[in-house]
Order: structure tokens, then C-alpha cells, then sequence
């Protein structure tokens, strides 16, 4: 896990260049805080940053940006490459040789093997840049699940690119406010992918690659991922089995590391299985696990005795922290300066990877995806009311801005008879009227925005449970969890891993029938089946309670934080405030406004 950048223009002083990217660097030393290094060609334009943490192959020979062949191909690189092993012994079965120990270096080899098609070949979470000097070109690409983000900047004449967009602030490039992404933010709760508070800047997309050509600066965005034939799983039992046999795999895989690395527990069934797996791994290796877990004084938010039950049936090295509301205020400012985008949850990603950091872990792994994987939140069991719901007329569905209840005022956003109305039904934050108003322009306006969000469509062929999964892994999970726990764990040169988005794993749940993975008696049945026989009863057989922080107690009392909030006399945004204040609004809603009011 790293952070990277650069920029590639023949018309620049390559010296002007070298500054900028040293600049971009710095402002993203938080992610790389075991070193730098700096890559320059001056005939084509090109310099390419790396900010280094340390995870595989801990010495020099790590070092990046990295070269092979004498500089003829050049790599900065973010991420891990859990099948690296695997690529290497296929590619020293092919003659080539390795002067390393290092994920990066398989990268680089399995592209002079394999070219572009070597993409499709990594499993992993990456974001990495990749110059070709024989073909003249460059290649960004991003991982399958986009675990990893990567931002870039593409004109006729240049290109920037970064692991987070404030680095972009640090070129003399100029760049405009996004226009609606104030919008966007308040309907979502983040800024959806492609999008970034700067008009010039988007995401790469998951899966996807930009291929620049130094001849002509031209490039094209292409897809490299390879559809695979799968045979479909119908049966119960091998369902179960299939599920158990992988992600016991995945766990095993992503432990690699030569840093120190641990499993977060928070006493739910994701994480709780996780940990359990990984202990089996290390006693294996005979090590120790180290695991870390979170509580708070508040026991109505606190999980301790889950947590306990399962580092009972374990051997780890435990380390366990109280989060006081003191500590909480004493830290906030901070976390709130460290948010990358906008989002309406990311400082508890940013407080859980400060007392990681504490503990001298590195990496740690997360539940993260079980939950949009195997059906764990509500919206599995809404889809049918969904389908019901938009055969009424828009007519009907608009007349629900009536109501005061944000539930039933949300009905609105089915009249959009898009992908975008369904999940703003779901999960949206502030409806139309309520952003129209904070924003002083039209509901027609909001309207427009959000209709035309740049999201490709659920597929009609789904049924209600992959329906819902699809929802939740491509824009709650892509857009808030995956990008708020990268940008929060990097501030604190914390690498958290994701054995639940492992590309095999992922594979095989495609070929499980849906029946079978997303039953409505109980959530998460078929995770918690093929588990039985390992996860004690106590941490599944009770209501879920997610990893949520006491920020209803503990903001409505932060006066600091409420009086930043300028709202230049907008009297809806005063009003959500005051109401906030009595205790009578949610939180995210006031995190919402700090980030669009604050200036």
C-alpha cells in the first residue's frame, strides 16, 4: 500500500514538473511514510512519484518507482497482489528472472510476458501506473473491485493522475469546482464515482485501464477484465462448501505480509469470522494473531462481549481500546482535515486505524463486502416493495414530498424509474425539496442532476436479492466504504485489506444461485452456515448492530463543530442545525452540511 503520482508533458519544463509531483508526494506522505522515490524522462515529459509503506519485501530492493530490464519498463504501484506468488513461479517456469522479493517486480515481469493481457491475471486491490518505453505508452490501471482508487486528469496534451485529489491542488494545472457535486453529496452522502469536487478530475473506473500514447497524446479507457465460464452451484451443501473453501483461502492470502499485521474485530459476524480464519492461518505458521477491537462507554453502541466470545476460542495478542467522548473531541478536528472527498462516514474508518497505528500494525483486515455480498442490510428485503412501489404514477410518487418523514418522503426518487432513484430510495440522505432549499435552486434542477448521474443501469435480469447486492457493492460500498477506508487507514500509514472482495471468492458467489445466497428468513444465512461449525452462536443469533459510533450523543454537545458551520443565513440549514441540536436529527445529516457549509 502506497501512494502515487505523476504527470506526463512534453511542453512543460521537466524541472516545473519534478517540483509538482515532489509536491504532490508530500502532501500524501501520510500513505507512504517508509520512503520516496522519483521517476524522470525528459524527452517524453514524464514524472512519476511514489510514497512507499512497506508491507512485502521491506528492503531497498523494494524501493519504487521500480525498473526492469534496464528502464525499459517503469512501475509506481499502490496495493498488494495477493496471488503473487503463484504469477512468479509461472513466470520463472517461462525463464524469466527476479532480482526481488516483491509483488511489484511480478507486475512488471508478468507485463513483458503478457502485456496487457497480464491485467485480468492479477488478484488483488491495486492502483498502479506502468510505462512501456518499446510501445511508447503509459498505462493506468485499477483493480477489479476498485479497492484501490486512482484519479486522474486526461487532456490533448497532458496527463495528471494521483491516489487522492488534493494532490491535484499541487500542479499549476488549473482546475474548476465540479457544479453539482454539492448536489450529488447531499443526495448520496458521497460524491459517486467518476466524480470529484473538481470538474477536471475522475476516477478511473474499477476493472478498467487508460492507455496514453507519448506519440500523438491520445488515450483510450478500455475494459481488461475477462468474462470466465462458470458452472452454477444449485445445491446447498456445495454452496456452503464453495464459500468455506474460498474464503478460508482469501483469509490465508491476504495475512501475507512481511509488517506487522492484524484483524480488526468488532464482535459482528464479518469480522468475527475473518478473525477466526486468520487465527487458524497463524497457528499454522505458529504465530499469533494480533487482533484490535474498539468499544465505547456508551454500551448501547459497544460489542464487547461479542468480542470477548470470540477471542476466547482463540490464541491472539489483543489489544483493546475505549473511545471516551473526550478522546473523541480531542481528535475530531483532525479527522475531519483529513477527509479526501466529501463523505457523510468516514472519521470512525479514520479513528479505528489511529489506535491500529498505536498498536504497530500496518495492515489489518476488515468484514468489509460481506454485508453487500451476502445480504446483510435492509434493502434485501425492501426490493419486492421497490418493484411495487414504481408501478405507481410519477404523479403519485412525486406527491410524497408532502410528508415529514424521510422515509416517506424518499418514495419521491422512485419516480426517477432509474438505477439512481432506486438506491436514493434506499439510502439517500436529504430529498430534493431539502437540497433545493439548502442549495437556493429548483427541485427541477435537483432533479436534473441526479437523473442524468453518470451510473450504469442495474441489470433488469436480476432478481430482488442480487438486485439489492448489485446496488450496494457498486455505489454504497464503491463509493463511501471503499473510498472512505482507503483515504482514512492511508492518513495513518495503515493498509486495510479485504479478504471478502478476493476475486475468487467473488467468482464463486457469482455462480451460486440466489436463492441460496439471499434468504429473507435470516441475513447472511448462507456466510453463517458455512461457518456453523467455527462462529459461536452468541455473535450471530442477535440483532445487528453495524459499527456505528455514539455521534448522536456526542455532537449534538460540540458546540465548535455546530458553530463551524456557516450557513450564511440559509434558514433551512439553520433549522437542520437547531433540530440537531434537541436531538431530534440524525448525525450524518449535519456532517452532510459542515462539509458543503464550512467555507
Amino acid at each position: 500500500m502506497c501512494r502515487i503520482s505523476g504527470i506526463i508533458d512534453k511542453k512543460r519544463s521537466i524541472d516545473q514538473i519534478e517540483r509538482e509531483v515532489k509536491g504532490m508526494c508530500d502532501i500524501m506522505a501520510h500513505g507512504g511514510p517508509d520512503g520516496e522515490g522519483f521517476y524522470t524522462n525528459a524527452s517524453e515529459g514524464i514524472v512519476i512519484g511514489h510514497r512507499r509503506l512497506a508491507l512485502i519485501d521491506l528492503s531497498p530492493c523494494g524501493h519504487q518507482p521500480m525498473k526492469y530490464q534496464a528502464g525499459e519498463f517503469i512501475i509506481s504501484f499502490n496495493g498488494e497482489i495477493f496471488n503473487y506468488q503463484e504469477l512468479k513461479q509461472e513466470l520463472q517456469n517461462l525463464g524469466f528472472l527476479f532480482d526481488t522479493e516483491s509483488d511489484t517486480e511480478v507486475i512488471l515481469v508478468a507485463y513483458v510476458a503478457w502485456g496487457i493481457a497480464s491485467f485480468a491475471k492479477l488478484k488483488g486491490m491495486f492502483a498502479f501506473y506502468l510505462y512501456d518505453s518499446n510501445l511508447k505508452c503509459s498505462y493506468l490501471v485499477r483493480d477489479q473491485s476498485g479497492i484501490k482508487p486512482l484519479y486522474y486528469r486526461a487532456t490533448a496534451q497532458n496527463l495528471v493522475f494521483s491516489s487522492e485529489v488534493k494532490a491535484f491542488t499541487k500542479t499549476c494545472y488549473s482546475y474548476s469546482e465540479q457544479p453539482d457535486w454539492k448536489i450529488y453529496f447531499l443526495a448520496f452522502g458521497h460524491i459517486p464515482e467518476p466524480y470529484s469536487t473538481f470538474n477536471e478530475v475522475l476516477m478511473l473506473a474499477k476493472g478498467h485501464y487508460l492507455e496514453w500514447q507519448h506519440q500523438s497524446d491520445t488515450f483510450e479507457i478500455k475494459n481488461y477484465v475477462q468474462l470466465r465460464q462458470i458452472e452454477r452451484i444449485s445445491d446447498k451443501e456445495a454452496a456452503k462448501l464453495a464459500v468455506e473453501q474460498n474464503l478460508r483461502a482469501s483469509v490465508k492470502r491476504h495475512l501475507l505480509s512481511d509488517a506487522k499485521i492484524g484483524v480488526f474485530l468488532s464482535g459482528g459476524i464479518d469480522s468475527s469470522i475473518v478473525t477466526l480464519l486468520a487465527d487458524e492461518v497463524m497457528n499454522q505458521n505458529l504465530s499469533t494473531l494480533n487482533t484490535i477491537s474498539i468499544n465505547f462507554e456508551e454500551t448501547a453502541y459497544s460489542e464487547k462481549v461479542f468480542q470477548d466470545t470470540v477471542t476466547e476460542k482463540i490464541n491472539s495478542k489483543h489489544s483493546e481500546y475505549t473511545i471516551t467522548q473526550a478522546i473523541f473531541l480531542e481528535h475530531f478536528p483532525a479527522a475531519l482535515k483529513a477527509i479526501d472527498q466529501p463523505t457523510a462516514d468516514g472519521v470512525n474508518s479514520w479513528f479505528i486505524n489511529y489506535f491500529a497505528k498505536e498498536n504497530g500494525l500496518k495492515a489489518v483486515l476488515s468484514g468489509i463486502g460481506a454485508d453487500e455480498l451476502f445480504g446483510g442490510y435492509p434493502s434485501f428485503t425492501r426490493m419486492g416493495l421497490v418493484k411495487q412501489l414504481k408501478k405507481l404514477p410519477k404523479l403519485i410518487l412525486k406527491k410524497s414530498l408532502i410528508f415529514k418523514k424521510s422515509a416517506f418522503k424518499r418514495f419521491y426518487y422512485l419516480s426517477y424509474q432509474n438505477t439512481v432513484g432506486e438506491y436514493l430510495f434506499l439510502r439517500g440522505i436529504f430529498t430534493p425539496d431539502e437540497i433545493s432549499a439548502l442549495l437556493n435552486c429548483t427541485i427541477e434542477k435537483v432533479d436534473g442532476v441526479l437523473k442524468n448521474v453518470n451510473i450504469a443501469p442495474v441489470p433488469n435480469y436480476l432478481d430482488n436479492g442480487e438486485r439489492a447486492s448489485w446496488l450496494e457493492c457498486n455505489l454504497y460500498m464503491q463509493n463511501q466504504l471503499l473510498k472512505d477506508t482507503d483515504s482514512m487507514s492511508m492518513q495513518h500509514g495503515v493498509e486495510v485489506r479485504v479478504p471478502f472482495l478476493d476475486q475468487d471468492l467473488l467468482d464463486t458467489l457469482k455462480s451460486i444461485k440466489p436463492k441460496l445466497k439471499f434468504k429473507t428468513d435470516r441475513p447472511k444465512s448462507l456466510l453463517i452456515d458455512a461457518f456453523s461449525s467455527i462462529l459461536p452462536t452468541a455473535v450471530w443469533d442477535r440483532k445487528k448492530m453495524g459499527f456505528t459510533f455514539p455521534f448522536q450523543l456526542w455532537l449534538t454537545k460540540d458546540e465548535q463543530f455546530l458553530t463551524s458551520i456557516r450557513t450564511g443565513g440559509n434558514q433551512s440549514a439553520t433549522k437542520i442545525v437547531d433540530t440537531f441540536r434537541q436531538g431530534n436529527l440524525h448525525w450524518s445529516k449535519v456532517m452532510l452540511l459542515y462539509q458543503v457549509f464550512k467555507n
